[in-house]
């Protein structure tokens, strides 16, 4: 291997690693679950060029990175992707925490003196979701436009707005509802930290390894509101009283650590490109919001009724302990991998209807749970809906590669019996990554607007019907609709993607 050259290629130049005759193109990985959108360097062609380690300039800026060279990845590249992608997870990890953190501090407003509405309350928690699931799309571009390192610190840092204004705001009972729904709404920037953390690391990672690296990144994160919800109940009753501006505070030394270990160790990839094209290209193909649409009763579901099962446990059942609504968050946590592992057996839409089934089941039982005031049914039926949420993320996102490449050939299937040109075909798949790409981004983001939906439907019903189960009802009818459409698109005999076995 020749000794490092010095790290000088810039968009337009050529260089000793890029010469004339080569190419380098930005593909799109389409295949991690959870990815809100992945726009990755890749080598079109490795021929007459010498891999070299990765090297830097000002700046922690690395201008040569070739993840998809085997020689690059063995002499350096895999030890500063792995380096990044740990630190990542850490940040993330505390963007979903901050961005839960209203999930729990609500239900402890009363104790602390304020007055608001049950309704009121549900604003509160539902506002950070429908704020973060907003800045998911712009947040993935922010990468490519400022560095994977530099928008690392910058977005960290930004958790301080939410958690230091929680903690002054939580402090005086008579601090005005609409004071208190703009701080929660603060809390959305930890949301958006999801997809920047996902495209970013997207970059550092050859195709092959791709998706253990997100799905690590993605669940890394997803704890963040499970740990959020163990740890505030016990650090805000710690001593005399409920002080609940330790909720915010408790989180300020860990953002500052993050910061500091993103500007310290983590890299900017100058190679990393945004491409709008791609995210155009899905917003044409009709299979982006047919996904979209079932991301909303997973992924949606997950977030919203982890965001609303601290409340409801308290409004139905207060005399249990808040410190185990965590445990819902965790079980849909943990499960999400296994989503995709059973989707890669059976084929995703399979899991993903099944999901919508357990979860009608889980939804059913807490209406019974309701009925008959039984906590034990309440809290069983809540953890299997958890479950189902947590495997039908991982197998949506499944769906998602395998819909695109299906649907870029004549027929459906990648090797059906229409003839078609070698040439053609490989274009149509490079498009069919681009758009895949594409969908992953939109479906994140609208899938995340469950986590608004979900409260803000036990609101409405609370304040309509005098109760959960109405709201209940009408999210089993929807993952009835949900499982029929996918029936239908994607599995009903005679449909056009039926034959490949998505």
């Amino acid at each position: 291997m020749s000794a490092p050259t010095s790290p000088t290629t810039h968009e337009g130049e050529q260089s000793a690693e890029h010469p004339s005759g080569t190419s380098t193109t930005s593909t799109v990985a389409a295949s991690a679950p959870g990815a809100a959108t992945a726009v990755v360097p890749t080598a079109a062609s490795t021929a007459g060029r010498t891999a070299t380690a990765p090297t830097h300039r000002s700046g922690r800026w690395i201008d040569h990175w070739d993840p998809e060279d085997p020689t690059f990845w063995r002499d350096g590249g895999r030890k500063v992707a792995t380096r990044n992608l740990w630190i990542s997870v850490f940040a993330e990890f505390l963007g979903f925490a901050v961005w839960a953190l209203w999930s729990i501090v609500v239900p402890q407003l009363p104790a602390a003196g304020f007055t608001f509405t049950v309704d009121q309350q549900f604003w509160l928690i539902a506002v950070p979701s429908l704020v973060g699931a907003t800045l998911r799309i712009p947040y993935t571009f922010a990468v490519p436009l400022f560095g994977g390192r530099n928008w690392t610190v910058v977005s960290a840092l930004l958790l301080l707005l939410p958690t230091a204004a929680l903690a002054v705001a939580v402090q005086d009972p008579g601090t005005p509802f609409g004071v208190m729904l703009a701080v929660a709404a603060l809390a959305g920037f930890g949301g958006g930290n999801f997809a920047s953390s996902m495209a970013n690391i997207s970059f550092f990672y050859p195709e092959r390894e791709k998706g253990k690296a997100l799905g690590l990144n993605a669940a890394g994160g997803n704890l963040g509101t499970a740990v959020v919800q163990l740890a505030v109940p016990l650090v805000i009753v710690a001593g005399a009283g409920v002080a609940l501006e330790r909720a915010g505070l408790m989180m300020i030394p860990f953002i500052l650590l993050a910061a500091f270990l993103a500007w310290r160790f983590m890299d900017n990839l100058s190679t990393a490109k945004a491409d709008p094209k791609s995210f155009a290209a899905a917003t044409r193909n009709k299979h982006t919001w047919i996904i979209s649409f079932l991301y909303i009763g997973t992924f949606g579901s997950f977030i919203g009724y982890a965001g609303a099962f601290p409340m409801l446990l308290k409004g139905q059942f207060p005399e249990v302990t808040l410190s185990i609504a965590f445990l819902g968050a965790l079980v849909g946590s943990v499960t999400r991998p296994l989503g995709g592992v059973i989707a890669d057996r059976v084929g995703g839409t399979r899991v993903t209807i099944a999901s919508y089934g357990v979860m009608a089941l889980g939804a059913f039982g807490a209406i019974q749970a309701l009925q008959s005031h039984s906590f034990g049914l309440f809290f069983a039926s809540f953890l299997v809906l958890f479950v189902a949420t947590g495997i039908g993320n991982g197998s949506t996102y499944r769906m998602i590669p395998a819909v695109f490449q299906a649907s870029a050939v004549p027929g459906g299937a990648l090797d059906g019996p229409t003839a078609v040109d070698a040439a053609a075909l490989d274009e149509a798949r490079a498009r069919a990554r681009k758009a895949a790409a594409g969908c992953i981004g939109i479906a994140g983001a609208i899938g995340a607007f469950g986590g608004f939906l979900i409260p803000r439907g036990f609101a409405a019903s609370t304040s309509l019907a005098g109760s959960l189960v109405p709201a209940l009802w009408t999210f089993i009818g929807m993952y009835a609709v949900m499982a029929v459409v996918a029936w239908a698109v994607y599995l009903r005999k005679g449909s056009a993607l039926a034959s490949a076995g998505i």
